[in-house]
């Protein structure tokens, strides 16, 4: 039965990012089409899958109803989200915030800012620990520990010619954002995109959100987003103090 279960899992998982054909299922679980078939078959019953036009199956609209559900239990989210709003409309550009889960900083809210901007950026995936902004400065104000652990999630591929391809790079770029107390993205993982993240603490005065503030570099470049630090902070610490903390973000 378990088996059963992470082949469902597995399968939700596949059709989510793109439509797949029963061939490409069956061989991606390892199993027979008359299997595969049996399994989707419940899941569609289910609403987690279902057929496109095409007979291809994709992701179920039960999903985005309990991806929903999902999201508004989580606190920060909900608390964060009018103040994120006023930052987005107030500038213009993409906020975003983010999450410690485990050992990954996870998308828990976006909004987008004025225009049409290609992003890799989605509701519930991974923030890239290399190149993010709001990955960067959640991990930066980790223990030594807990940073370690993150780090290891780091693919340190090449997107651009600024993106963070070792370590070593990558940790500096830690010790200074913790230092000066705001991350960067400079255009490394879209070149034609950079930001600025600022941490966001919970009342045990762990830095276990951020939010950054995301614009196209050709309107915004990085200079200029670093004018309005004072205002991202402000509305980091309307965050923080809504979660329970008592400092004050520097």
């Amino acid at each position: 039965m378990s088996q059963t279960v992470a082949r469902a899992i597995d399968i939700i998982g596949f059709v989510s990012r793109t439509p797949r054909s029963l061939t490409e299922i069956a061989e991606r679980v390892g199993v027979h089409k008359s299997t595969a078939l049996r399994l989707l078959q419940t899941l569609e019953e289910a609403g987690f899958v279902r057929k496109d036009a095409s007979g291809r199956y994709a992701m179920g609209f039960q999903l985005i109803a309990y991806g929903q559900l999902a999201l508004d239990q989580v606190e920060a989210r909900s608390l964060a989200h009018p103040i994120l709003q006023e930052l987005a409309d107030s500038h213009g550009h993409t906020v975003h915030l983010g999450e410690l889960v485990g050992d990954r900083i996870v998308y828990i809210d976006k909004i987008d800012g004025e225009g049409s901007v290609a992003m890799g950026s989605r509701i519930g995936l991974q923030a890239q620990t290399h190149t993010a902004g709001v990955a960067k400065v959640i991990t930066a104000f980790q223990d030594p520990q807990t940073q370690d652990r993150i780090l290891e999630t780091a693919t340190f591929e090449r997107y651009t010619d600024t993106t963070h391809t070792s370590r070593e790079a990558l940790v500096e770029d830690l010790r200074r954002s913790r230092s000066r107390g705001w991350a960067e993205d400079d255009g490394e993982h879209e070149g034609y995109i950079n930001c600025v993240a600022v941490p966001v603490f919970d009342a045990r005065g762990k830095a276990t959100h951020g939010i950054s503030v995301t614009a196209l570099s050709a309107v915004a470049p990085l200079a200029e987003l670093r004018t309005h630090l004072d205002e991202f902070r402000s509305a980091a610490q309307q965050i923080s103090t809504k979660l329970g903390w008592k400092g004050n973000i520097s």
